[in-house]
């Protein structure tokens, strides 16, 4: 049976899961990148990016883990892309290039239509305007019986939190303080009265992993 799962997310030890001022130039917002370093070192994205060989270790266990059993993403609009409002035409094709690493389906949320966009290695980006349960839906039967991976940003994962959707989190708690930026939790978004806990905690080499999971 398929699980919406979140896996390898960043956040910050003031609970910022991206930096400010968010662009082209800055995806992941101003000092994003650092929220990704524990990542950025490990094997799995130094093989995914033709870098060498990377480091082994817990941090790239954890990685690995990340990419297991997944047969299908759902991302939300900003995460595809820095484009706002309608789609002005089809030419942004998201960050990746032309074979995405995702090599299976992809729900992305947005209000602006748009045609399936096939990508080589697999991707295929489709665009979900009637909701996130919608979009939960489209992925759990692309998904085939396998996981469904929550990608962000952080909006879209407070979206299917709000609503309990979540089975299964993996969050990489980075040692540093942001200040600014997008709030993964807050006090509008009470984890334990929507039935989740904390049931594991792992330390890396450049991140605490930590296992939160809905309570049956």
């Amino acid at each position: 049976m398929s699980k919406l799962v979140v896996r390898s997310f960043a956040v910050s030890l003031d609970g910022y899961s991206a930096g400010p001022h968010q662009s082209l130039e800055n995806p992941l917002g101003v000092r994003g990148p650092e929220l990704m370093e524990w990542f950025f070192h490990t094997r799995v994205w130094q093989s995914m990016h033709g870098k060498g060989e990377g480091e082994t270790g817990i941090d790239n266990d954890m990685a690995e883990t990340g990419f297991a059993n997944l047969g299908a993403w759902i991302i939300g609009r900003n995460m595809f892309g820095p484009i706002r409002g309608s789609w002005p035409d089809d030419s942004w094709k998201g960050w990746w290039g032309d074979e995405p690493p995702y090599h299976v389906p992809v729900f992305v949320l947005t209000q602006y239509p748009r045609a399936p966009l096939e990508m080589k290695g697999g991707t295929t980006f489709y665009f979900i305007t009637d909701g996130i349960e919608s979009a939960l839906a489209q992925a759990t039967d692309a998904a085939h019986g396998r996981d469904i991976r929550l990608g962000g940003g952080v909006a879209t994962i407070r979206q299917y939190l709000s609503a309990g959707l979540v089975d299964e989190m993996h969050l990489a708690v980075r040692p540093l303080l942001l200040g600014s930026g997008e709030r993964l939790f807050d006090n509008s978004l009470d984890m334990h009265a929507l039935g989740y806990a904390c049931w594991k905690t792992v330390a890396g080499e450049r991140a605490t992993h930590t296992f939160i999971r809905k309570q049956s």
